[in-house]
């Protein structure tokens, strides 16, 4: 494994006395401790957020949910993907300088999210190994509500969490925590339609964020979850932002262990300069260790810009075909592994 993968392994502080991260790299386990007084930034740079996404194993639909407290903004969302029309809708409410009156848990470990509005009521709730969903979203579309209740278990299993700075600018960090492979149950109900999840063979991911980052930033991510050969198989894959020198976001899960990997690259195919998001892309990394071709089912693009607030996303939905190597050198092949994969540029 290469060097630059510096795995932390006991408990301490995120941040040092100047605001800096203590010890730069990745974990298995939530070891750093993230506490907002620690920070040497202003409280409208700081962003937390919490988001899960549940697809179903037969490549028919997803959902998918997010809190969030950004400082100068909040984004409290939730989506409804169904690929077999090729069809999605996201519904977020903005909120104006929340500025951590959401009081989102310092870790992922524990602690409840929650939002509620008149329109919307979503609660994040963490019990032991289990978590549930539940989220009532009125108007969602063309003035229908959307009621979704998850359960989602947590086995006892590696996760990756990364804990990186920017050169630049070394009191801005990204602390993030990716749980993939939770198997999950219940349903999302929308439009006399009900969306069932099977928890022996349908997964959740959470994506657990906390930090301050800079202004300007684009990053690619990639994520999905499957029964490989029998047993729960999931894959992070990330990169674009933050100094990765001391590690990468990139990671295997297989039966609740991870197998870290070096750098990965998203292929987007191109047409006269500009992206084709709906292409046949590749995955291909530096140690040879990840590689696979992404054929894209569905494009859940969108763009916000208000004044000094701008994003430009494109999570494209599709299915993962490829193999990877696991640390003992074992070969794990995959097919049609129904996942996402994004490209995203934000100033805020």
């Amino acid at each position: 494994m290469s060097q630059r993968n510096h795995e932390i392994t006991k408990v301490q502080r995120l941040l040092n006395a100047d605001g800096h991260i203590a010890e730069p790299g990745w974990s298995r386990k939530q070891f750093q401790i993230y506490d907002r007084k620690d920070i040497k930034a202003p409280k409208f740079r700081i962003k937390e957020w919490d988001y899960y996404i549940a697809l179903s194993s037969d490549g028919n639909y997803g959902v998918a949910f997010t809190i969030s407290d950004d400082g100068y903004i909040g984004l409290q969302s939730a989506s409804l993907l169904d690929f077999n029309k090729g069809w999605e809708h996201t519904e977020t409410i903005l909120n104006a300088f929340p500025m951590g009156k959401l009081r989102l848990p310092p870790s992922a470990d524990k602690g409840n999210v929650s939002y509620h509005d008149k329109r919307l009521k979503m609660d994040f709730v963490k019990d032991g190994h289990s978590r549930r969903i539940t989220c009532e979203y009125k108007n969602f579309f063309e003035g229908k509500t959307l009621t979704v209740d998850l359960a989602i278990e947590e086995p006892d299993m590696d996760s990756l969490v990364i804990a990186t700075p920017w050169k630049e600018k070394p009191t801005a960090f990204y602390y993030n925590r990716k749980i993939n492979c939770m198997p999950c149950s219940g349903k999302a109900v929308f439009d006399g339609k009900e969306y069932v999840f099977d928890a022996s063979k349908d997964f959740a991911t959470l994506d657990w964020g906390r930090g301050v980052w800079t202004y300007d930033n684009t990053w690619y991510w990639g994520s999905g979850n499957a029964i490989v050969n029998g047993k729960p198989f999931g894959f992070n894959l990330g990169y674009g932002f933050s100094d990765r020198s001391s590690a990468t976001e990139n990671i295997v899960f297989y039966d609740g262990v991870g197998h870290k990997l070096d750098d990965v690259t998203f292929n987007i195919p191109e047409e006269n300069g500009v992206k084709q998001y709906t292409k046949p892309w590749t995955f291909t990394s530096s140690d040879g260790r990840f590689e696979a071709e992404f054929i894209p089912v569905l494009d859940r693009a969108a763009k916000i810009d208000v004044k000094f607030i701008i994003t430009d996303q494109h999570q494209v939905f599709g299915r993962l075909t490829g193999k990877c190597i696991l640390d003992d050198g074992t070969v794990l092949e995959f097919k049609d592994v129904l996942c996402f994969a994004e490209d995203v540029h934000n100033k805020y």
